[in-house]
């Protein structure tokens, strides 16, 4: 018990906060060191490889997007063209003029065709076998019995179809230009 007495009197002895005593103390404290910033690379390897294979995996999908888009050239090619006709239809007056606009239409599905095939295999089917031929190209094959039977006519005929057989005909190029394959 003595030692709890003693301790209480010294206890009374300190001097009171704010003094020199308690500068000093202030002056000896040293700053807590901040732990270093946190990294935002990942710590293991595993990430690092996981990271890699994602951004592979990105430049592969960019890649065959790309190659995609060039490989359909031809399809927005054709498609402007396409237009094209169908404003050179609405201006041409004369039956002379449309027939000349509409001769485009027979050229421009055959250019279509060579884009994607090889020349060998259609450059010389004409007639019935080139409508066959579109026919196996799209799944719809609406050339040989549908208003693509007006094609070889338009390439050499003499007078014009009726507008509702072009627009029927117009309507299904887009349709097959933009959904045709290639015949197997």
């Amino acid at each position: 018990m003595a030692d709890l007495t003693h301790a209480y009197a010294t206890d009374a002895a300190r001097p009171a906060a704010g003094t020199a005593d308690a500068a000093g103390t202030l002056a000896k404290l040293q700053e807590i060191p901040l732990p270093p910033p946190v990294s935002y690379l990942p710590q293991t390897w595993g990430w690092a490889v996981l990271a890699t294979l994602l951004l592979a995996l990105a430049a592969l999908l960019a890649w065959r997007a790309w190659r995609r888009h060039q490989a359909n050239r031809y399809r927005r090619d054709a498609f402007a063209e396409l237009a094209r006709i169908e404003a050179g239809l609405t201006a041409a007056g004369s039956d002379a003029s449309r027939r000349e606009v509409l001769a485009a239409l027979p050229a421009l599905v055959k250019r279509v065709v060579l884009a994607f095939a090889p020349r060998t295999q259609v450059a010389s089917l004409s007639a019935q076998a080139w409508l066959d031929y579109l026919d196996g190209t799209w799944r719809a094959g609406s050339f040989t019995s549908g208003p693509g039977r007006l094609l070889p006519e338009l390439a050499y005929g003499q007078r014009p179809p009726p507008a509702a057989e072009v627009t029927a005909l117009i309507a299904l190029l887009r349709a097959w230009i933009g959904q045709h394959h290639a015949h197997l």
